[in-house]
């Protein structure tokens, strides 16, 4: 019976060298609502006929990111490699408008709070497009699970 869902997500701690507290908040976040709900179907497939749950680990080796598949029981089904060249700007927009979002928080009022939000959403929408996009006939996931892929990506890409 197929279970199309990752049950368990975890990012490579040696390729993030620091993380603020509202990085970390983001991250928390990312992997309870992915957790909560997600579709995650790869496409290839196992000569048992495996069809999830599945475990998730993602690291950057090289300048590419590794999404490394599990069995619900640990064991190993296929390494996905994606360049991430296509992703810089993405990662480095989402940033600057997090940043931005985070300050006004802390200083600004509820209009230009909610204005750099949309402008975050957007972003963060596009990006998630372009990851399905990159994903498409290799694993297929619903929006909402990309984008909260996608926040991880940018977990992954915090150098300090």
């Amino acid at each position: 019976m197929a279970d199309p869902r990752i049950i368990d997500v975890t990012l490579d701690e040696g390729t993030i060298l620091w993380r603020s507290a509202d990085i970390e908040q983001e991250r928390r976040i990312a992997i309870f609502d992915l957790l909560e709900e997600n579709h995650f179907e790869p496409q290839r497939k196992h000569p048992d006929g495996y069809a999830g749950p599945y475990k998730v680990k993602l690291r950057v080796e090289e300048g590419r990111l590794a999404i490394d598949i599990l069995r619900a029981d640990d064991r190993h089904l296929e390494t996905l490699v994606l360049g991430l060249a296509r992703f810089r700007r993405p990662i480095r927009d989402y940033f600057s408008i997090c940043d931005s979002y985070y300050q006004a928080v802390r200083k600004a009022g509820p209009q230009q709070i909610e204005t750099i939000d949309m402008a975050r959403r957007g972003i963060h929408n596009e990006a998630a497009e372009l990851l399905r996009e990159r994903l498409s006939g290799k694993i297929t996931v619903d929006f909402a699970t990309a984008r909260r892929l996608f926040t991880l990506i940018c977990v992954l890409h915090i150098k300090g």
